[in-house]
């Protein structure tokens, strides 16, 4: 036993290096250099994404939000009823009502009656908002994303709701849609994807505008 301590105690100084450098390489200077990187070239993403109006954050780009109002209405628990507030750009319905401690698609299958039921109430119920036939209303509009979080829509939802924008805060038609045009985001690298319109950043400059 005790000719085998000096190799046991070498070997246990060279596991104790190993960690040691290990620890200071990965566990310190690998941390920092990629928050320093991130910071320097990705300073926006590294922080959240955040969104300010008049200086205040208000949001993430990244996260949806609900831009509802009180209905005055009550439902059978009591909780008030929330409707779609017609001064703001309306999102995607999400199935986590945007909470992102709970981000979830609603797991219906695309036959299920529920699921069918619910994307018809959504279809009449924005049709009505904006006074279009509900055949008008896109895809987008009446689906949740599979995140439930997604603060982006197409821009033909976006387009679907400029008149009424425009009209309830007192706006050009050619205001509100430049205001739509600066939040259009292309295909990615021009191919992947499609076009989308960012509601929370788009609402953020109605708000300061």
């Amino acid at each position: 036993m005790a000719s085998n301590l000096p190799g046991t105690v070498r070997q246990f100084g060279v596991a104790l290096r190993a960690l040691l450098v290990f620890t200071v390489v990965l566990g310190i200077a690998y941390p920092l250099v990629m928050t320093g990187v991130s910071q320097l070239v990705f300073h926006g993403n590294a922080n959240g994404s955040i969104v300010k109006v008049n200086g205040k954050e208000v949001a993430s780009d990244l996260i949806g939000q609900a831009y509802t109002m009180d209905s005055g209405k009550k439902d059978d628990k009591g909780d008030a009823i929330m409707v779609a507030d017609p001064k703001w750009f309306q999102t995607r319905p999400s199935a986590a009502s945007y909470d992102g401690k709970a981000s979830a698609a609603s797991q219906y299958g695309p036959n299920n009656p529920d699921l069918l039921q619910l994307i018809n109430d959504r279809r009449n119920e924005i049709a009505q908002l904006e006074g279009v036939d509900p055949a008008l209303v896109p895809p987008d509009a009446v689906t949740a994303s599979g995140s439930g979080l997604d603060p982006a829509i197409s821009p033909a939802y976006a387009a679907l709701q400029i008149n009424r924008v425009a009209r309830e805060r007192g706006l050009s038609v050619q205001q509100v849609q430049q205001l739509v045009k600066e939040n259009t985001k292309g295909r990615t690298l021009g191919f992947l994807g499609e076009p989308t319109v960012n509601v929370v950043t788009l609402n953020a400059a109605l708000a300061a505008s």
